[in-house]
């Protein structure tokens, strides 16, 4: 690399890529590795008898299945929203503006960022897409970027900021009726986590933070550059066609019937604006998931080419339908075995209602290398952070955005959730998360500082 006239940040970032190149599994086996660790530490640690923790692992498999078809819906109707042409010819353009590498990965991880607070599997798309329209764009306009640096970029709102946002599944589901800390804590509106001051200054800071760490890390010099081409060769020659409506048979004017597609979306928009004006009522995943849906299909008119949509979006979240049952073994593992609370209690004996948010982002972002869902690894740990939270007088709140943050932070380590940007973008894991890395270990200081000394 000495030939290369880097920075010292953009060597950092190139030195961890070249390094996870060598190790970083593919996530499935990074789920089947953490399934052997969390079997031994059940026994070592948490004192239980190998049989135990099978039974502990089959008891969790099933468990998330509601959850983990409300994650596949907030994936897929983020994906078709990304996809409609309309939204593809806005990224198009927004992918010519760059003129560099630095530029390039600055550009795309703000877009990422602010998508990702408005839905993550919205912002996961879209970022995944930019990124790879970027690298397209810079190799026909001759301009010299670093793929691995744009994609992870692309990845940024999933370790930076979702759990802050409209989407976030800890603020979302504390604020469901009926969740399953509500005899503890009640029912949590989301003024007081998504939508309270803490939250919206830690997510504006986080934009800032890390659009300035994409662009200090991404290599300048051309010669330390990699671009599409040495990835992805086979998506320079990727065309959108637009697709040509024709009215053969009376099934084919009904399924592109337009009329049809209004009439359900305008019954969809009506129920929304009755949830929100009517009854009052605040966000939950549930609604989230009607919003988008509905949006959607107001966006495509069309109730086939919706349906099409989907079938191309489905695919994007196989790794989820794969995944999602071993992570829930683990979660099982993990919750019956008393590891969890063991493990969170490590962290929470030693703090104080100063240093509280700093030891619940820590204990979240431990347990999300097990439990890589926001939602799941709530279930596991919510109730031993929560209590902590109420016996330090530290408001509940801010003990949920706390965590939230340490949910998303060990994202940019743990490869599942990237899954998507990964196929879209047509590149491993171990080619982006030497900069996934490189951005958590900077991230470090950043959240250490805000969660401490950002006023709640």
């Amino acid at each position: 690399m000495e030939e290369y006239r880097i920075s010292t940040l953009e060597r950092i970032g190139y030195r961890i890529s070249a390094s996870v190149e060598k190790w970083m599994p593919d996530p499935f086996l990074f789920a089947v590795i953490l399934t052997f660790i969390s079997y031994i530490m059940g026994i070592v640690i948490a004192k239980q008898s190998p049989v135990d923790m099978v039974l502990y692992w089959y008891k969790g498999f099933w468990t998330l299945l509601t959850f983990a078809m409300q994650m596949v819906l907030i994936l897929v109707t983020g994906y078709a929203l990304a996809y409609h042409p309309a939204v593809h010819k806005m990224l198009v353009k927004l992918a010519s503006l760059p003129k560099n590498g630095k530029q390039a990965a600055a550009l795309v991880a703000f877009f990422a960022m602010i998508f990702s607070w408005i839905n993550w599997g919205l912002g996961l798309i879209v970022g995944a897409l930019l990124a790879r329209e970027v690298g397209r764009q810079a190799y026909f306009r001759g301009i010299p970027v670093h793929y691995p640096a744009i994609v992870t970029a692309g990845y940024t709102g999933l370790g930076m900021i979702w759990h802050w946002g409209l989407s976030a599944s800890a603020p979302l589901l504390s604020a469901t009726e009926g969740h399953f800390l509500q005899d503890l804590i009640g029912i949590v509106p989301t003024s007081e986590t998504i939508f309270s001051g803490y939250s919206l200054a830690l997510s504006l800071l986080s934009i800032v933070f890390v659009v300035g760490v994409m662009y200090a890390i991404s290599p300048s010099d051309p010669k330390a550059c990699r671009g599409i081409e040495q990835y992805a060769p086979h998506l320079l020659e990727e065309e959108r066609k637009e697709e040509k409506v024709e009215f053969k048979t009376l099934a084919d004017k009904i399924e592109n019937s337009v009329i049809i597609g209004i009439l359900l979306a305008l019954m969809g928009i009506f129920y929304i604006f009755h949830h929100f004006g009517v009854q009052k009522k605040g966000l939950d995943l549930n609604i989230v998931n009607f919003t988008f849906l509905f949006v959607g299909l107001l966006l495509y008119l069309r109730p086939i080419r919706y349906l099409k949509a989907f079938y191309s979006a489905v695919p994007s979240a196989a790794g989820i339908v794969l995944q999602f049952p071993f992570y829930a073994g683990i979660m099982g593992m993990i919750k019956f075995s008393g590891l969890g609370k063991i493990m969170a209690n490590w962290l929470i004996g030693i703090s104080t209602p100063t240093t509280f948010p700093v030891v619940a982002w820590l204990v979240a972002g431990l347990v999300n290398l097990f439990v890589p869902s926001g939602g799941g690894e709530w279930a596991v740990i919510g109730e031993t952070i929560s209590r902590a939270a109420m016996e330090l007088g530290v408001p509940i709140g801010k003990a949920i955005i706390a965590y939230g943050a340490g949910d998303q932070w060990t994202n940019l380590f743990q490869p599942f959730w990237a899954i998507p940007l990964l196929g879209i973008c047509a590149v491993r894991a171990r080619d982006v998360f030497g900069y996934c890395i490189t951005l958590m270990l900077f991230a470090a200081v950043f959240y250490a500082l805000a969660l401490t000394f950002i006023p709640y």
